[in-house]
């Protein structure tokens, strides 16, 4: 599995968070979220126990965004081993990419932690700060960037 990120640290105990993200296509823009006004990153997040991936991208991205999605196409997976300092741990992280298309907003967003933005697919690049979104976004929109 492709790693993005920053190096495996040994002397960490990182926990396994499965998480599923969108790069989710709103007319001519990206949605993505600003989480706590540090970090741009695909909207989506954690699947919790017993919970299906598209059940999961569905809900987190109604908390983040307070959008409606159709997910239309799985286009991978990644890890990345950060720290997560909301839940104070270790993550192994395992991203799983889907193509969305935002169908309509249903609300403000239900995670005051997270602010939506839209922007252009070029701005999309140079915003995001975790390379393995970037590659996903780059893979989903390459037609669109010539």
């Amino acid at each position: 599995m492709r790693r993005y990120g920053e190096n495996i640290k040994r002397n960490i105990n990182y926990k396994i968070r499965v998480g599923v993200y969108g790069v989710i296509l709103i007319g001519n823009k990206i949605l993505l979220t600003d989480q706590d006004k540090e970090e741009i990153q695909l909207p989506g997040g954690g699947v919790d126990p017993g919970e299906q991936k598209i059940q999961a991208l569905i809900r987190e991205i109604r908390e983040e965004t307070g959008w409606k999605i159709n997910p239309d196409k799985y286009i991978g997976f990644y890890q990345r081993f950060v720290f997560m300092p909301e839940y104070h741990l270790w993550a192994h992280k395992i991203c799983h990419i889907y193509y969305c298309r935002g169908i309509y907003p249903l609300s403000e967003p239900l995670d005051l932690s997270h602010t939506p933005i839209m922007v252009t697919a070029h701005s999309a690049f140079k915003l995001l700060h975790n390379e393995g979104d970037k590659v996903f976004l780059r893979r989903c929109l390459k037609s669109q960037l010539k």
